[in-house]
């Protein structure tokens, strides 16, 4: 089965096609600045050069024609024709309280996912806009939703529910959802397959850090507790996140500096974080090499961040009581062995050891970075979020049959 993989944003859409035979990747690409008269292609079939074209696309429905287009081109094109895609799934940011799962896309599944356009302002109608302009070119071809949220789902209300006046809950839904869900669950499964240990035996801690991050616990298999809130801007340090602050600073704030919610929206999401601390960077790899440099700022950034990741593992693993498993993943969790050795060295009393020679190995493969003495088992685990979301897809289509 060919399984095209979409993750439409509000003005870009980003796609990678699958042969779920083998699991191969056979193409991907992004589509950039949808709306624009110079809006911009790039795309890559597996065994060709990269193709870049910059044209006007002006909505979703055109970027998805033209993303087949490319895919079907008698150059470089990986399909025979349009027929060859059997199946379309979608990642969406936010499924609330209704979605546990990965769902077929049906016209019940679209308005459900319309509700929620309020818990998801930025990400959710920008998803529609992509199911609707897969409608309109493969009208025949079933989709797939997959929720960043669902895995969640399996929170217990002691976690999910904030201590405020519950008909907050009651009328608008206001809880704790947890993003990065694909993430966590894959690369969960994967951490145990590596460890030829049954999940449902272990207390994990995964640790998805880039330039969003978040933690989650996880026992026997099941999302127990996660950093990130109702949005993704709760939890952890982030690049430009500033996550966890006093509420009451948000009313203080805008009094004293006269700014609109937009505006001290806009600074926690958008200019805090690393970015903040740091004066002049969110990305971990420019924070690390000023702080290298001796740049107090960057120092002070890195130390932040790693402070309260570690911060959050020992609570989880205290909520967990015990840990197994400590996984890192993403854009720094996957790279940064500086993040990880400072990381593994403020918690050996949990008896963990790191093995500095494995976690300085640069790898795209999972891998073991404790020692073997370690009592914690810590593993980098490369995420692979488009996959989880094929393996989704395949499955719910399969069904059908």
């Amino acid at each position: 089965m060919i399984v095209l993989i979409l993750n439409a944003g509000s003005s870009s859409l980003k796609y990678q096609v699958y042969n779920m035979t083998n699991e191969s990747v056979l193409a991907k690409g992004l589509v950039e600045r949808i709306g624009m008269d110079s809006s911009i292609v790039t795309h890559k079939s597996t065994g060709f050069e990269e193709v870049r074209e910059v044209s006007e696309i002006l909505d979703h429905v055109t970027a998805v024609r033209r993303v087949i287009d490319m895919l079907t081109n008698r150059e470089y094109g990986v399909l025979k024709n349009i027929n060859e895609i059997q199946a379309v799934g979608h990642r969406v940011v936010h499924g609330g309280e209704v979605f546990k799962e990965s769902v077929l896309v049906t016209d019940a599944v679209k308005l459900e996912i319309r509700k929620l356009f309020d818990l998801a302002p930025l990400h959710n109608p920008a998803h529609m806009m992509g199911i609707v302009a897969v409608d309109s070119n493969l009208p025949n071809v079933p989709q797939v939703v997959v929720f960043d949220t669902a895995f969640h789902q399996t929170m217990d209300n002691v976690a999910y529910l904030y201590p405020i006046p519950t008909v907050l809950y009651r009328r608008h839904k206001v809880r704790r959802y947890g993003f990065h869900g694909t993430s966590h669950a894959y690369v969960s499964v994967h951490a145990a397959e590596h460890l030829q240990k049954p999940l449902e035996d272990l207390k994990m801690i995964t640790c998805h850090i880039g330039n969003g991050a978040s933690c989650t616990a996880i026992v026997g298999g099941k999302s127990v507790d996660t950093s990130m809130g109702m949005t993704p801007l709760e939890g952890l340090m982030m690049g430009t996140r500033s996550g966890d602050i006093d509420p009451a600073i948000v009313p203080y704030v805008m009094n004293k500096e006269e700014l609109t919610m937009n505006e001290v929206n806009s600074m926690l999401n958008k200019h805090s974080g690393m970015l903040a601390i740091s004066g002049n960077s969110s990305d971990m790899r420019e924070i690390t090499e000023a702080m290298q440099e001796g740049d107090k700022n960057a120092q002070l950034a890195f130390d932040m961040y790693v402070y309260r990741l570690v911060k959050y593992i020992g609570s989880y693993a205290a909520a967990m009581n015990g840990l197994d498993v400590l996984v890192f993943t993403a854009g720094v969790g996957e790279n940064s062995a500086v993040v990880r050795k400072a990381v593994c060295e403020a918690i050996t009393f949990f008896g963990i050891e790191l093995d500095e020679q494995a976690n300085a190995v640069r790898s795209g493969d999972i891998r073991e970075i404790s020692t073997a003495n370690s009592k914690v088992k810590v593993l980098v685990v490369p995420t692979n979020e488009e996959l989880l979301i094929a393996r989704d897809t395949f499955r719910i289509v399969n069904e059908l049959k």
